[in-house]
This record gives structure tokens, C-alpha cells and sequence, in this order.
């Protein structure tokens, strides 16, 4: 499921296990792409959204260092993270 529909499936029923295990797998696999990739991967508008819902359980400096480069390259409402 791409993490645009995640998350709006997240807002339709948040606390639905099926929909936490979907948010935790799709979150999961972000983290190893930013893992992956620790200083130049850039999240998204989606990704980031997601990985708000997660700040608390993912941090330290490759978190940190995502949020940063994402807020640097942020360029308005553009949610597959390209700079326009």
C-alpha cells in the first residue's frame, strides 16, 4: 500500500489493529530505506507525514538528519519530495 493511502486509511481508523500493523510494516520499511541511505535520502511529503506519526520511536542522528534535509529541500505541497 503506498504511504499516501496509509495514512488516510490512518485517519479513518486509527485504532483498528489491522491499520496499526499496515502503518507499522509501511513505517518499517521507510526506516531501512533511511537507514540505507543515512546522509542523503530525502523524505517526501507523504514520508514525512508518516514518520510524524513515528518521531517518538525513531531517533537520533539519521532521524534527525532527515527531518533537516527535509525541511531544507521543503518547497510547499509537493508530496513526492522533488523540489519544484
Amino acid at each position: 500500500m503506498e504511504i499516501r493511502q496509509a495514512l488516510e486509511h490512518a485517519r479513518d481508523c486509527r485504532d483498528d489493529p489491522p491499520t496499526r500493523v499496515l502503518l507499522n510494516t509501511v513505517m518499517a520499511e521507510l526506516w531501512a530505506r533511511m537507514q540505507a541511505q543515512p546522509d542523503s535520502y530525502l523524505l517526501s511529503s507523504d514520508e514525512f507525514a508518516l514518520f510524524n506519526l513515528y518521531r517518538d520511536e525513531y531517533t537520533g542522528p539519521v532521524a534527525q538528519t532527515a527531518v533537516a534535509r527535509f525541511w531544507n529541500n521543503y518547497q510547499g505541497n509537493n508530496s513526492n519530495g522533488s523540489k519544484k
